[in-house]
């Protein structure tokens, strides 16, 4: 108890002798230091003189009041930043804590920052402070709000402020086109933190970056697309600008794949400038180095190639990377929307320079040579949508297209038979035999030339002596009807009686005929005019409409050359046949009838030549088609078979038969839209159509009209000529 005693009285003395000490250190202390006014600090501070050693190093403690009183916080005192000091003692403190600006200002994130994060200085080649504090960005007492144009912070001013530890980055911005914009005060011009961020800037490596692999598209289309200003000023619409989103690299790096390129790759980082640049990362003669980055070997071999070293001799016009595959909206060759894909690449992509009359001029290039192969079988099937088809990239190659001359192009002489063979399995050098690009012209494909000019003169002959003879025949029956129609004439008067003129054999036969005819008329025209409006709704039914259009044709050409083949063994074998193949056959009433039939025709003549069974109308049909099937079969089956008949009789007798096989297509065609449909459709005599095909019956007005023998040996009668009514007197 008396210990407990001396113990409280002892502690009640310290209280009584230094408790004052105490209260004047709670209460008087923090008065003194509120009262250091900022003219007392600069009492000492204002001295240019005046440091202190630490670490070995001289560090001054100048203040330069004139800035202080410029600056954004000239309104607060010394101490309201520099806390913790013992302002009454000289030095202040052994450790002097350093200025906390959160305090004041939100500075969130800025911790977790890659500036916020102290690393160790000097790790190999490239040193970096330990970690860059408020002061390093935004100065010390001199420091001015960003809005200032002077401030270090300003957007105008801040590469400046970056280049103390960036100074190779901040050299390239200031080059680039970004930097050049803002320099020249442009609205909308990125900074330093316009892409970075502000406090909380990421390593380009951290996923959380606004310009790692993931978030570098967003970042650059905020203001590339989603500002109209910017968008306006690039010149570059949205469409493209936001097609990268679709292309084969934006869906893979979407996907996650970060070896795929974004903006900076192709564009450059903060060197990015204008194409038009020279030092631009996707200049015409820098561009294919820009996608070496990724595609090495392609990169390689393209220099190689004609194009490659035509671009590296400083030619802006031959054709680099982006020409051929396009620039945002890349897409994979094999996908049908991609400008290099099977069906696309040689309209979308070589026609731009080997169709340019232009560039044709300028390098003496020959000018029909993408037209001979939009004209050959390749160039027709693939503008019909064929993809299994040879394109400018399956003979020339891809990106080690070389010079025919060049030992190591795919074109040489040495190498062309094994370029055929790759699709044409069994090629031998008759396959080099013949121009690949063929021009009808005399001099380069004489052959050819003089085929095709003299099927254009049998064309026009024919086809325009058939236009004739049946424009008299129409306007001499029309004329007659007329006076018919107003009691100028009388109408002749015949039995009613029916008589067989085609057998069901032969109604089979007609019918399979005409059918398998128009087929092959539409299937084959197909080919040679695959953009006509008529073509377009069939190609449009079904991506493999060119498939079943080649399967179709070659269908139809089987049943037609079937029924040709039965025809004449119908011919041979049947007493009908026998006889139709004798009432078919030319004689020289036939021509006395041309000549007859022509004169009454023009009312040079009274009297209309009396017909037999088959006039010369139906003998030139027939005789025609039977000409027409076996040349159309002969040359049909050689381009069918094209790798046996390119083998035996060149590339050179398979353009013969192709040439041969289009023109009588036209022949054939013309002749029968002119001469047959007329006779058995438009006719005044017949109109709207003669049934005969179907029903196999010809009416006794129809026999008199056009077969009075047959009608006479049928009737066992004469039967006179058929004389021109005479107008009556009015």
């Amino acid at each position: 108890m008396r210990c407990g005693i001396r113990a409280g009285s002892a502690v009640f003395s310290f209280h009584m002798r230094y408790g004052w000490q105490v209260l004047a250190a709670i209460f008087v202390l923090p008065l003194v230091a509120w009262g250091q006014s900022s003219e007392d600090c600069l009492a000492c501070h204002s001295d240019s003189s005046l440091s202190m050693q630490k670490d070995g190093r001289t560090v001054p403690l100048f203040t330069d009041s004139g800035a202080l009183k410029r600056s954004a916080h000239a309104s607060l005192s010394c101490v309201d930043c520099h806390a913790g000091l013992d302002v009454t003692n000289t030095p202040h403190a052994k450790v002097i804590p350093p200025v906390d600006c959160r305090a004041c200002h939100d500075i969130n994130g800025y911790e977790k920052s890659v500036h916020g994060r102290p690393r160790e200085a000097a790790t190999g080649a490239a040193p970096r402070a330990v970690a860059a504090r408020c002061i390093d960005c935004h100065g010390t007492h001199e420091i001015l709000s960003a809005s200032n144009g002077k401030a270090t912070t300003n957007r105008a001013l801040l590469s400046d402020t970056c280049s103390k530890c960036h100074a190779t980055e901040a050299e390239h911005y200031s080059l680039s086109a970004h930097g050049k914009a803002l320099k020249a005060g442009i609205k909308g011009a990125p900074s330093c933190v316009g892409c970075h961020g502000e406090h909380r800037v990421e390593s380009v490596q951290s996923s959380e970056s606004p310009v790692s692999k993931t978030h570098e598209v967003k970042m650059c289309l905020k203001c590339h697309l989603d500002n109209p200003e910017v968008r306006e000023r690039v010149a570059l619409s949205a469409g493209f600008i936001q097609s990268y989103e679709t292309s084969v690299h934006g869906v893979a790096l979407a996907s996650g794949n970060q070896k795929s390129a974004s903006c900076s790759d192709c564009h450059g980082a903060h060197d990015m400038r204008r194409a038009g640049d020279a030092g631009s990362h996707v200049d015409k003669l820098a561009v294919a180095q820009a996608c070496a980055q990724c595609h090495a070997e392609i990169v390689a071999t393209f220099n190689e190639s004609i194009h490659g070293v035509a671009l590296k001799s400083g030619n802006q016009d031959s054709p680099s990377c982006t020409d051929c595959h396009g620039e945002h909206q890349i897409l994979a060759p094999k996908d049908p929307r991609s400008r290099v894909a099977a069906q696309n690449v040689s309209v979308q992509v070589c026609a731009s320079c080997h169709g340019s009359v232009r560039l044709s001029q300028k390098y003496g290039l020959p000018e029909e040579r993408f037209k001979s192969f939009s004209d050959s079988y390749h160039g027709l099937a693939s503008k019909g949508g064929a993809v299994a088809v040879a394109n400018c990239a399956s003979c020339h190659g891809v990106h080690n297209i070389r010079p025919s001359s060049d030992p190591k192009s795919t074109i040489g002489k040495d190498n062309l038979v094994a370029t055929c063979g790759r699709c044409h399995p069994g090629a031998n050098n008759n396959f080099a035999q013949g121009s690949v690009h063929v021009v009808m012209e005399r001099d380069s494909s004489a052959v050819l030339y003089w085929i095709q000019f003299i099927y254009i003169l049998l064309i026009i002959g024919t086809i325009g002596g058939m236009l004739a003879h049946n424009g008299l025949d129409f306007f001499r029956k029309a004329r007659q009807r007329m006076c018919i129609r107003r009691g100028l004439a009388a109408a002749p008067h015949h039995g009613t009686a029916e008589y067989e003129r085609m057998t069901l054999s032969e109604r089979i036969q007609h019918a399979l005929l005409f059918t398998s005819f128009f087929v092959l008329v539409i299937t084959g025209f197909m080919l040679k005019f695959p953009d006509a409006w008529w073509v377009a709704p069939l190609r449009g039914i079904s991506e493999k409409a060119f498939a079943v259009r080649s399967i179709t044709h070659r269908i139809a050409g089987t049943v037609m050359v079937f029924v040709g083949i039965y025809h004449i063994g119908y011919l041979i074998l049947t007493a009908r046949g026998r006889r139709l193949a004798i009432d078919m056959f030319p004689n020289f009433k036939d021509i006395r009838d041309v000549i007859g039939m022509t004169l009454y025709n023009l009312g040079l003549s009274k009297t209309k030549p009396m017909f037999d069974r088959f006039s010369y109308i139906e003998k030139s049909e027939y005789w025609a088609l039977m000409w027409g099937t076996f040349v159309m079969a002969g040359t049909g089956f050689i381009m069918w078979f094209d790798n046996v008949f390119i083998g035996l009789l060149t590339k050179l007798g398979w353009d013969i038969a192709r040439t041969i096989h289009y023109y009588e297509a036209w022949l054939a065609t013309l002749a029968i839209l002119v001469w047959h449909l007329y006779f058995v459709m438009f006719s005044l005599d017949i109109y709207p159509m003669k049934i005969t095909w179907f029903t196999g019956k010809i009416s006794e007005e129809e026999m008199a009209e056009e077969h009075p023998l047959e009608l006479q040996r049928l009737k066992g009668e004469s039967i006179e000529p058929p004389k021109p009514e005479e107008p009556k007197a009015e």
